[in-house]
């Protein structure tokens, strides 16, 4: 969990980049209206849009924004029609990638991918190639100062949750608990949490590494280029991998 913990800590900082170029937005309306067309406009009784809306108040997107994605994907707009994908691979060094996203054509977004893959010395495998190293687990984040330990653990480890890790004293401002559920545990944990009143700075089900490659500042960097360049194409949600980066690196990294 600790390498991950750091992996979110390079993300969350990302994001924020993604967030203003309106990328993340973009990605979180298209989740949206897929949720709401498969399964119903109301998230009280569509679980999927609920966790989609979540996604996008988390990323500061405005109500009515959320509100017309809504509409669009229940048909009151206009229909669009996306599916959902997983694309498997490996970039260099052979590190596992998997890419969730939605499109409205296989073949382009399966091109594309390919082409990004091996621009960076990856490429796109076949279905099942890499998944079998992740695990799908429900992740929760919690603002450093906003809790005690005991406090906390109780809260979670009496909701379902299967683990909860301290923040990192190296992230700084960014520094979280990190609350591990299983995905079907995950809005039960969540809800407690909220109930109690604490903070919620970032909640999701993510696909966790079994095994991790250990890269150095250099290569990572070219990791996370790719990962940029991938999350760029406006057809992918979201991109899993596996590596992690020594302590010895990350200030170099930083750099």
């Amino acid at each position: 969990m600790a390498g991950h913990s750091k992996w979110h800590n390079i993300k969350h900082r990302k994001a924020a980049v993604d967030a203003k170029r309106g990328k993340m937005w973009s990605k979180c309306a298209k989740a949206i209206m897929v949720a709401a067309k498969n399964g119903g406009p109301d998230p009280s009784a569509n679980i999927t849009l609920r966790y989609a809306i979540d996604e996008a108040r988390y990323a500061n997107m405005p109500r009515d924004t959320i509100e017309r994605a809504i509409k669009k994907g229940s048909g009151e707009l206009g229909a669009q029609n996306f599916e959902t994908v997983r694309y498997e691979g490996y970039g260099p060094k052979g590190v596992a990638i998997i890419v969730d996203g939605l499109t409205d054509n296989r073949t382009r977004t399966a091109a594309d991918l390919r082409l990004i893959l091996g621009n960076y010395g990856g490429n796109l495998g076949a279905s099942g190639c890499v998944s079998f190293l992740f695990t799908s687990k429900g992740l929760i984040y919690i603002p450093a100062e906003a809790a005690g330990e005991e406090a906390l653990m109780d809260i979670a480890i009496a909701a379902g949750a299967e683990d909860v890790t301290p923040p990192d004293a190296q992230a700084g401002a960014d520094a979280v608990w990190t609350i591990a559920t299983s995905p079907t545990a995950f809005h039960a944990v969540k809800q407690s949490i909220e109930q109690a009143g604490l903070p919620v700075a970032e909640a999701r089900i993510d696909m966790l590494p079994s095994t991790m490659v250990t890269l150095t500042a250099q290569d990572a960097r070219t990791l996370i280029e790719l990962i940029d360049a991938l999350e760029d194409n406006d057809d992918v949600q979201k991109v899993y991998t596996n590596f992690e980066v020594p302590d010895s690196e990350l200030a170099a990294l930083d750099d």
